[in-house]
């Protein structure tokens, strides 16, 4: 048996359809498990990160997990997968783990705490550690459903944007076959491509024009702070900052991981075209 946490995210959905399709047996869990519409033959079940009274009757007869990462309770998670008799941990992690200094980074420490606490148990445990996701240009609907300009600190900051499908499979990959069980992997898109790179192909996908302001790293934060902690917002904004005009490294773990390349970010703004034009 399986158990896919973080029932209502991207990756999780896809990665229970495919499960799913290879006729597993799975189970996924969330926190608000009536909201989930699983396959048939999938039993939704309650289960809350950082709430221990849930992880008993969701780890029941568990064999394998796929885990977001949550640091909050996760030695408790840990001691009763173990107890539970849990064999292999698939934790989608993060590539901002392999930064300089991690462990001051309130974008990468709480990865990290959750890496460590998997790494150090008896529970064979595959890191998945994609770069940024595709679906982060999602943050710029809002703005060009109205027909306003995107605002941007670094517009010519570069990221290896990766389409949610391809993380799916690349989880599927580390789950079914064991000679990657154990393994760590840098996952990334297969271009480096700037915000404003993507907004034009945004506009490609979408038929739309879309404009771009540069802003201020202090106006970013006002217009984002209601949904952005300042520690966060100005974590990216460094990180923004370096990356501003230089490529970023790529893999080619996705290939590796699934026998096909990464999809392009082409790909991901066409198959999500309707969240920037729908009203």
């Amino acid at each position: 048996m399986i158990l896919i946490t973080g029932g209502r995210g991207a990756v999780a959905t896809r990665l229970l359809d495919l499960l799913h399709a290879d006729g597993l047996p799975l189970r996924v869990g969330s926190s608000t498990p009536a909201d989930l519409t699983p396959p048939d033959g999938v039993d939704a079940v309650a289960l809350d990160l950082t709430d221990p009274s849930t992880f008993p009757a969701a780890l029941a007869g568990v064999t394998d997990v796929f885990l977001y990462a949550s640091p909050d309770r996760v030695d408790d998670f840990v001691d009763e997968a173990r107890r539970a008799g849990v064999e292999h941990i698939v934790l989608l992690s993060s590539s901002s783990v392999l930064g300089s200094d991690p462990e001051s980074s309130p974008l990468a420490a709480a990865h990290l705490t959750v890496e460590k606490a998997l790494l150090a148990s008896s529970i064979a445990t595959t890191v998945l550690r994609p770069g940024s996701f595709s679906s982060n240009a999602g943050a710029w609907a809002w703005s060009v459903k109205a027909g306003r300009p995107v605002n941007l600190p670094y517009p010519g900051a570069h990221n290896d944007p990766i389409h949610e499908r391809d993380v799916a499979q690349c989880a599927r990959a580390a789950l079914t076959d064991p000679r990657h069980r154990g393994g760590s992997f840098t996952l990334t898109g297969p271009q480096s491509l700037t915000f404003a790179q993507q907004l034009d192909q945004l506009a490609a996908a979408t038929g739309l024009s879309i404009a771009v302001d540069r802003v201020t790293r202090e106006q970013w934060k006002e217009e984002t702070a209601d949904y952005i902690p300042a520690a966060y917002s100005d974590a990216l904004l460094d990180w923004w900052e370096s990356t501003d005009g230089r490529p970023v490294a790529l893999t080619r773990t996705v290939e590796e991981l699934t026998g096909r390349p990464a999809l392009p970010f082409a790909a991901w703004a066409a198959d999500h075209a309707a969240d920037f034009t729908a009203s």
